[in-house]
């Protein structure tokens, strides 16, 4: 969800910004969420074949909640050093 909230992203821009989810994990769980109506995925009729997958309205909906939720967690959850560390690192991409 926070990979698409930036705009439409094609499948590989997708798999690299979240290298620690398998490619087929993505494919399978970028399914779902077009049939849940969270995201929508657009082919263009180029060679070759350029298909990009953005949110929806009611995508871009629950990103507003995930974000109240972050924010909720940050002030209250306590993180392992280690984990404070690559939650900084994953914020920098």
């Amino acid at each position: 969800m926070w990979a698409l909230s930036e705009g439409p992203r094609r499948f590989g821009e997708l798999a690299q910004r979240l290298e620690v989810v398998s490619e087929r994990m993505l494919s399978e769980r970028l399914k779902e969420l077009e049939l849940e109506g969270v995201v929508a995925r657009q082919v263009f009729a180029e060679t070759p074949v350029r298909i990009e997958y953005s949110l929806t309205e009611k995508g871009r909906g629950l990103v507003t909640v995930l974000q109240s939720v972050g924010q909720w967690a940050e002030k209250w959850v306590e993180l392992p050093v280690d984990e404070l560390a690559l939650k900084k690192k994953r914020r920098a991409r």
